[in-house]
């Protein structure tokens, strides 16, 4: 897979939040995004998911434009700010619901994901009684489920503790080794150095460098 972002300009309000980021992701990278909170880390992932619709530019998927030749990425898992889901479902029954939409995943494959997250596949627990760590669990193996080929984290370790950061990284660097393209921001400067192929640093909706 290739992702291209040529051009890509989005102003809101007269406010220019994107600001002709030009970039070119592709499969078997980890790319961390850093930037201040308001510097266009989350509006970028929302371009890239095809959320927001730009004012100028595109984003293309191998070749096909989201918003003209496509409406969203055919292969996309994404947890962008925070993650929504059936206050009454359990985890695994969420997973099913969202499995059921994206044209079936086997169950089989649901549990393994919760429980490379650290959830209890078995556990009857409605999403709404979560702590805040277990819902970020649950939106990580939803964004990972099905293994899709872009994977977009909006700061994936918050309210982790140590062990289940561990097994969040080497589940990444899996899934980069499989050949998708994996986006991460996080505030966390060592471990987005330590995860990250590439670092592209965003400020004020536009690329500053990256390497």
């Amino acid at each position: 897979m290739e992702l291209v972002i040529k051009d890509y300009t989005k102003i809101i309000r007269k406010v220019t939040v994107l600001d002709q980021i030009n970039l070119t992701l592709t499969g078997g990278k980890i790319y961390g995004l850093r930037g201040k909170n308001g510097s266009g880390k989350t509006m970028l992932m929302r371009a890239i998911t095809g959320l927001i619709r730009p004012t100028a530019g595109y984003v293309a998927i191998d070749g096909k434009k989201i918003g003209k030749d496509i409406d969203f990425p055919q292969s996309v898992g994404a947890l962008i700010e925070n993650p929504s889901f059936i206050q009454e479902y359990s985890a695994m029954d969420n997973l099913k619901v969202l499995a059921n939409l994206s044209g079936g995943i086997p169950e089989e494959d649901i549990r393994s994901i919760l429980e490379r997250v650290g959830l209890n596949a078995q556990e009857s627990k409605p999403f709404g009684r979560f702590s805040l760590g277990m819902k970020q669990k649950l939106g990580i193996a939803a964004a990972v489920m099905g293994k899709p080929q872009l994977i977009i984290l909006d700061e994936p370790i918050n309210a982790l503790d140590e062990y289940t950061v561990e097994r969040i990284k080497e589940l990444l660097l899996e899934l980069r080794n499989e050949d998708r393209i994996i986006l991460v921001a996080c505030h966390d400067r060592e471990e987005l150095d330590y995860l990250s192929d590439v670092i592209i640093h965003i400020q004020e909706g536009r690329i500053v460098n990256d390497r």
